[in-house]
């Protein structure tokens, strides 16, 4: 079985220089959720960081699938109306 392959990133956090290693999908996703919310990668990785209860690259990978469900739950919301009548 073929691991999956991680992509490194440096970045900075409150002052701190650390690495984070993730596949490259959680790092589009990360980017795209950069983009809809209009900061800097820095400021999404910080408030991240602030707000985990384990480890970082876990906590990314959590936030993003957050992020996924709450972005996909908006055009179900309606659907689900009509499933119901």
């Amino acid at each position: 079985m073929n691991r999956p392959r991680l992509q490194k990133r440096s970045l900075t956090i409150q002052g701190h220089r650390t690495s984070v290693a993730l596949e490259p999908e959680f790092w589009a996703a990360f980017d795209q959720a950069v983009l809809r919310r209009g900061v800097t990668a820095a400021a999404l990785m910080a408030e991240i960081d602030t707000a985990r209860d384990r480890p970082l690259a876990s906590a990314i990978r959590v936030f993003l699938l957050a992020e996924a469900q709450e972005v996909s739950s908006f055009p179900a919301a309606s659907s689900s109306t009509a499933a119901s009548a």
